[in-house]
C-alpha cells in the first residue's frame, strides 16, 4: 500500500512537520512524525479483527512541542539516566544538564526528541518505511563530537523494526531508544497485560534511579518476569527496588549474546487477544511501567491518561553506563560505526 504524508504544523521556529503513514494488508498501520521521529499511533486489529490504536500520544502536534512523557520519541544522544549529569571520558570530565533532579535524562533539554530529522519514505514489494537523519553537532548538549544518525523505521507484514547507526568525529557515548509507551486493550489502564521477559538478571537501582553497578540476579524477587505475569501482580511490592521506581522502571538484562537479535520481550493483553513481541540486538532493556505518568493528562481521541495507562520497553544500552566500566561500552569513536536494531511483532492468540 502507498505511504502517505501530510504536513502535521510547524515548529515554534516556523519548522514544517510531516506525519507518514505506513501500512500494509497484515491490517498494522504506524504513523510518525519526522519531529522527534516520534511514533503518533499504531492500529493493530485484535483476535476479533478489530483494528484500535495502542500506542499512547496526542491528537496534534502542539502537545509534543512542549515537555511531555517522550510518547513516541526517539530519545538521544543517551537515552535513560546518567548519574550526576556527568561521566569522564578519555581523561576529560564532561559535564551535562541536570534536567532529572539531580541527573541527566534522555539527552538533556533539547535532546533527540526535540529535532527536525530529515525524512525520506521508501517501498519496496511488501515493505515499506521511513529513513531519518539527523546530525548532531559537536558540543550540542554538550556531549563530545559530530555525530550523523540515521534511524529506519521499516513495517514488513505485523512488524516493525527500527535500525540505527552513527558514526562520529571524536569519542562519545551514544545510546539510542525509542519511548513508545502502549496498551493493548487501547485504553484504561495496563495493569491487567500479561509481561514475559528473556532476562535472567536485573540492574539495581538507588532512590534517585540510577543504577548501583551491580547486576542481580531475579529470582526470588517482584522482578522475576520469566513467566507471563500479570503486570499487577508485583507492582506495589513491598520490595525496596519496586518502591524506589515506583513501580517497574528498571533495566533487565536480555538473555543471549549483544549484538545478535535476540528476543527481549513478550505481552499479551486477554480481553482482546493482543500480543506485543520485542526482539533487539541492545543488551538491556527498560521495562517501564508509566508510574510516573501525569494524572488527567489529555492524550488521543478524547482519552485521559493517568498513572499507569502504557508501558514502555526501551531496548538500550544499561543505564548510567559511561560512569560503569563493569557494564558494556556505550563508547563510539571515529572509525566505528553504531548499530542497532529493535523489532515490534504485533500479533494475537
Amino acid at each position: 500500500m502507498p505511504i502517505f504524508q501530510q504536513p502535521y504544523g510547524v515548529t515554534g521556529s516556523g519548522q514544517p512537520v510531516t506525519l507518514y503513514t505506513l501500512s500494509n494488508e497484515s491490517g498494522v498501520s504506524v504513523e510518525i512524525m519526522n519531529y522527534g521521529g516520534i511514533i503518533r499511533a499504531i492500529h493493530t486489529p485484535d483476535r476479533a479483527g478489530k483494528t484500535t490504536d495502542i500506542a499512547l500520544g496526542f491528537d496534534s502536534l502542539e502537545p509534543y512541542l512542549g515537555r511531555h512523557p517522550f510518547f513516541g520519541a526517539l530519545v538521544g544522544r543517551f537515552a535513560n539516566r546518567i548519574g550526576q549529569a556527568r561521566f569522564a571520558l578519555d581523561g576529560a570530565e564532561i559535564q551535562l544538564a541536570r534536567n532529572n533532579g539531580i541527573n541527566h535524562l534522555h539527552g538533556g533539554v533539547d535532546g533527540f526528541d526535540r529535532k527536525i530529522w530529515q525524512s525520506e519514505p521508501f517501498q519496496k514489494d511488501d515493505t515499506c518505511g521511513l529513513r531519518l537523519a539527523h546530525t548532531s553537532w559537536d558540543g550540542e548538549e554538550n556531549y563530545p563530537g559530530t555525530l550523523n544518525v540515521q534511524v529506519v523505521y521499516t513495517l514488513t507484514g505485523n512488524a516493525l523494526a527500527i535500525e540505527y547507526s552513527a558514526t562520529t568525529d571524536k569519542a562519545t557515548v551514544l545510546n539510542l531508544t525509542n519511548h513508545c509507551y502502549f496498551n493493548l486493550a487501547g485504553g484504561g489502564d495496563i495493569l491487567g497485560h500479561q509481561i514475559q521477559l528473556h532476562a535472567d538478571f536485573f540492574t539495581p537501582i538507588d532512590s534517585t534511579l540510577i543504577t548501583t553497578g551491580e547486576i542481580r540476579g531475579v529470582d526470588g524477587s517482584p522482578l522475576d518476569l520469566r513467566r507471563p505475569t500479570p503486570i499487577s501482580a508485583a507492582i506495589d511490592a513491598d520490595d525496596a527496588q519496586i518502591g524506589f521506581g515506583g513501580g517497574y522502571d528498571h533495566n533487565f538484562v536480555v538473555r543471549g549474546t549483544p549484538g545478535a537479535l535476540r528476543p527481549a520481550a513478550r505481552v499479551s493483553e486477554p480481553t482482546t487477544g493482543r500480543v506485543l513481541e520485542v526482539e533487539t540486538t541492545q543488551p538491556g532493556v527498560q521495562f517501564y511501567s508509566g508510574n510516573m505518568l501525569p494524572d488527567a493528562l489529555p492524550g488521543k481521541d478524547d482519552q485521559i491518561y493517568r498513572k499507569r495507562a502504557g508501558f514502555c520497553l526501551e531496548t538500550q544500552h544499561y543505564p548510567d553506563s559511561p560512569n560503569k566500566p563493569q557494564f558494556p561500552s556505550p563508547v563510539l569513536r571515529p572509525g566505528e560505526r553504531y548499530s542497532q536494531t529493535t523489532v515490534f511483532w504485533f500479533g494475537t492468540e
